[in-house]
């Protein structure tokens, strides 16, 4: 009898006491992974992981929380680097994602190896060594994509709002643009809450559901709150995310559009000379055609007050070219960020970014403009 009130009171510390105030009603064991879509961070060390084959958002309790001091500028070939820890060369890989845990300064990468195709968490030291995370004995919770007759392709953005995770993704039905939201704390086996987007594409002048929303951050605005994303082609549209419930389809508003040809990869908010922005890179898919600079991968930057705009919008939403160049100075292409193919913030005045440059991959670390 006392044993098996032993195990139970073992169990129930095991499901209770996480190390993270957002993270209740966790597991600890061998983490559920079908695969890594995006990576990204919340508070306290809180990894999470979009997982698009397994239609699920894993919360990782990484117990990361130390902060480091980064002792490198660059690491060069860091795919090498990366590969070369797994035993295999840079073909072997593919760097799906990477992300900055904000309670240490240690950089996270998601991985593919290529030959098993396992799926893997890398970390990079301030010191540069590279370690693995290990997935097997974890403490984590699940949270589930809700079980509907539409299969999501993939999650394309996960992202931290203070309050809830929201996650982005792709969907195959005819509102394809899926939209995401599970209340924090967070909870093993809870269920997101889903919506579907509709967007106005400035570029293409209409209406449409099908969109690929590629980056997303969480936005506040007069108390209200919002998800805002950046679509290919390149809108970048706010959705309200409260009050709404579970299966709503809701319009967004586009507030500016940064160009065609081009496909979102990562966006984040800083702050600098008391202002605030938004750093988005992009991969242009025109760019053989017409390219914007030296590299198809290239970054603009917009002041954050732009997502404010509440008149022009939609169809009359700002540019950032009109017919014979830039229109305006509010969205400026970032040059020293030229050739950025992945991007995190460190902090308010830096960000690490992967780079590639004459045939290699090279780690840096870079200031905000």
């Amino acid at each position: 009898m006392k044993s098996r009130l032993l195990i139970a009171f073992l169990a129930l510390i095991a499901t209770t006491t996480p190390g993270i105030a957002d993270l209740q009603g966790s597991v600890k064991g061998k983490l559920p992974l079908k695969s890594i879509s995006v990576i990204s961070f919340g508070p306290d060390g809180l990894l999470l992981i979009g997982d698009g084959q397994g239609t699920q958002i894993l919360a990782v309790d990484t117990g990361d929380t130390k902060q480091q001091k980064l002792d490198f500028a660059q690491i060069e070939d860091i795919d090498t680097q990366l590969a070369g820890r797994l035993g295999t060369t840079p073909k072997g890989i593919e760097i799906l994602d990477l992300a900055v845990n904000p309670a240490s300064g240690r950089i996270y990468f998601g991985i593919r190896k290529q030959d098993s195709k396992q799926y893997l968490i890398l970390t990079l030291s301030g010191k540069g060594d590279i370690q693995d995370f290990d997935l097997e004995n974890v403490t984590y919770a699940q949270l589930k994509l809700p079980e509907t007759n539409v299969q999501i392709s993939v999650i394309t953005d996960v992202a931290w709002a203070g309050d809830r995770v929201l996650a982005a993704a792709r969907a195959n039905e005819a509102f394809a643009s899926k939209i995401f939201v599970v209340p924090a704390p967070l909870k093993h086996g809870a269920t997101a809450s889903i919506y579907s987007a509709e967007t106005y594409h400035v570029q293409h002048q209409r209406w449409e559901t099908k969109a690929p929303m590629s980056a997303i951050i969480p936005y506040t605005e007069n108390d209200k709150k919002y998800i805002v994303g950046a679509f290919s082609c390149t809108p970048v549209v706010k959705y309200p995310v409260d009050a709404i419930g579970p299966g709503t389809k809701v319009k967004g508003v586009s507030v500016l559009e940064l160009g065609s040809g081009n496909r979102p990869l990562d966006m984040f908010t800083y702050e600098k000379g008391g202002k605030a922005y938004v750093l988005a890179n992009t991969f242009r898919f025109h760019h053989e055609k017409n390219p914007f600079g030296p590299s198809p991968y290239w970054t603009c930057r917009f002041e954050r007050d732009l997502l404010s705009e509440t008149v022009d919008v939609n169809e009359k939403a700002l540019r950032r070219l009109g017919s014979e160049g830039p229109a305006t100075e509010r969205i400026q292409m970032i040059e020293s960020f030229s050739g950025v193919t992945q991007m995190d913030k460190i902090d308010e005045g830096r960000a690490v970014v992967l780079r590639l440059a004459e045939a290699k991959l090279n780690l840096e670390v870079v200031n905000l403009p």
